[in-house]
């Protein structure tokens, strides 16, 4: 069959039907896109409602062109916060060096975005939700794939049958487990583990982030704004996932502290508001790489595909990207053709950011004494520092121009 063909057949059926898994950041995206392009689309999101607030993430290099596209960089650009100063801390508390953010980062001052992870998600949700379904407070239970689509059975008891099903239900994906298996054969563990969460601002701290470090260890507090919450952050080298507290919140807290149980500067504090923190969150620094990304008619996208960890700081960057390649290359292919062309055109641009992870790892947080001595001269002649300008892999990928269909 020709592509002209294959376009008239996909053209002369009635709109298909596609179930999203995740209502985060690569979900609401993919929504708006195939929506744009003809699809009947449901969003399935386990929690009761969008997740507010959350830690702060950057959106770069071609992400920016997605969000332009999609009409809410205005709204993200309203959001920016603008961090304006990165303070770095020897294990006494002394002050090693106080940079630019952009300078460690490798994002461009002026251009790049950072925003709350709920300013992010609430404009994707806003641009979307009169034009497509979402069901919270639900989930997947079973996938069922057959010649004519995918049945699915939802926790809540329902039972509907869909032409497609895409993961967009992040680094621990239970998509991708009911269609490749269990996460460790694609679970690239990069040896830290990590908690954050909110706590007072009694440290005068705005617009500005302190970071505290001894080997194998970092302690943060990240002022977003001039109001009277910091997010704390605290990253610790692990040589093993620690899979029994991933599952288990007290267990979490009991690591981390045990940890940094002897650690100076304001972290003893910071140890003491999490055990109160209502909003913890702790995880392994992971990657996720797959061979492939689909399945029949069931395909990944984000973190759930190519989770490329926050050292790169590019996760929700690849989600917005992955999105939008994905609902173009379904947008006149069917979902066989459409799957393997968005893996070929986005593969390599993914590949890029996730070995971005090897710069990040050895800049800031380095496990050995002479690891941490070598970072901080680093930081004192910033000439040695990656640059904007080195770190290509953010704009890598030009969007292609997918036409809707009509």
């Amino acid at each position: 069959m020709t592509r002209t063909d294959q376009l008239r057949d996909i053209r002369s059926t009635p709109r298909r039907k596609v179930l999203i898994s995740g209502a985060s950041v690569a979900g609401p995206a993919l929504a708006f896109w195939l929506n744009r392009y003809g699809f009947a689309v449901t969003v399935v999101e386990k929690a009761g409602t969008l997740r507010d607030g959350g830690y702060p993430i950057d959106v770069r290099g071609t992400a920016l062109e997605v969000v332009r596209r999609m009409g809410i960089l205005p709204r993200l650009q309203d959001a920016h916060i603008d961090l304006r100063r990165l303070t770095f801390l020897d294990g006494d508390g002394s002050e090693v060096a106080s940079v630019s953010p952009h300078t460690v980062t490798g994002g461009v001052a002026g251009r790049d975005l950072e925003v709350r992870r709920g300013d992010l998600t609430g404009a994707l949700h806003a641009a979307v939700r009169d034009d497509v379904e979402f069901l919270f407070n639900d989930s997947i239970d079973t996938l069922d794939q057959s010649g004519h689509g995918v049945d699915v059975t939802f926790r809540g008891g329902s039972r509907r049958t869909f032409d497609m099903v895409v993961g967009a239900d992040g680094l621990h994906s239970r998509t991708r487990e009911f269609l490749f298996g269990p996460e460790e054969q694609f679970h690239r563990y990069l040896g830290y583990c990590f908690a954050v969460f909110t706590m007072r601002n009694t440290f005068g701290l705005s617009r500005e982030t302190m970071m505290w470090n001894t080997p194998g260890r970092a302690a943060a507090l990240y002022a977003v704004g001039n109001n009277d919450e910091v997010h704390a952050f605290l990253n610790f080298a692990h040589p093993e996932p620690p899979f029994d507290a991933f599952r288990n919140p007290e267990a979490q807290r009991d690591l981390v502290a045990a940890v940094f149980a002897d650690a100076g500067w304001e972290v003893p504090g910071m140890l003491a508001a999490m055990r109160d923190a209502d909003d913890l969150f702790f995880d392994g620094v992971s990657q996720i790489r797959m061979p492939r990304w689909s399945s029949g008619r069931v395909a990944l996208v984000g973190d759930a595909a190519y989770a490329p960890s926050f050292l790169t700081g590019q996760g929700s960057s690849l989600a917005l990207v992955g999105a939008y390649m994905l609902a173009g290359s379904l947008a006149d292919r069917d979902h066989a053709a459409g799957f393997a062309a968005y893996e070929h055109n986005t593969r390599e641009f993914v590949t890029m950011n996730q070995e971005l992870v090897g710069e990040g790892d050895a800049t800031l947080f380095p496990t050995t004494a002479r690891g941490l001595e070598q970072r901080n001269d680093m930081l004192r002649d910033l000439s040695a520092m990656p640059s904007a300008e080195g770190r290509p892999a953010h704009s890598a990928l030009t969007l292609p121009e997918f036409m809707p269909m009509t």
